[in-house]
């Protein structure tokens, strides 16, 4: 089975258009999701990191939503641009990119764990 130092939740929900919420989908949530998995394979992460659909986590107002975990870090309004920045900086550099977090996320204090890359 493998063993994944991080998983990444990217929101592809789908709401009716008219839908006052919006929903990630429409703002590109599946255009981020596939940059996400294309960038982590280009960078040979992706046996450390898997990417993931999810369904509607919440934050409908905040897409594109991506969550990470173990760290349970919230982002919100992501788009493909960001992507590159998210695995460099978060993923593999252990700062979370402080421009795209969701208020109210206490319990992040300081860096947090960088990918252990061997290769």
């Amino acid at each position: 089975m493998p063993s994944f130092q991080r998983h990444v939740f990217v929101c592809v929900n789908e709401r009716a258009p008219d839908n006052p919420k919006g929903c990630c989908k429409s703002r590109g949530g599946v255009e981020v999701r596939d940059t996400l998995k294309t960038e982590l394979k280009k960078r040979g992460l992706a046996k450390l990191v898997r990417a993931n659909n999810a369904g509607c986590l919440d934050q409908c107002e905040q897409g594109v939503t991506v969550v990470v975990y173990p760290e349970q870090v919230w982002y919100g309004h992501v788009t493909p641009a960001d992507v590159v920045e998210i695995i460099e900086q978060h993923l593999v550099g252990g700062k979370p990119v402080t421009r795209l977090l969701l208020p109210d996320q206490p319990h992040l204090k300081g860096d947090l764990p960088a990918l252990e890359i061997t290769r």
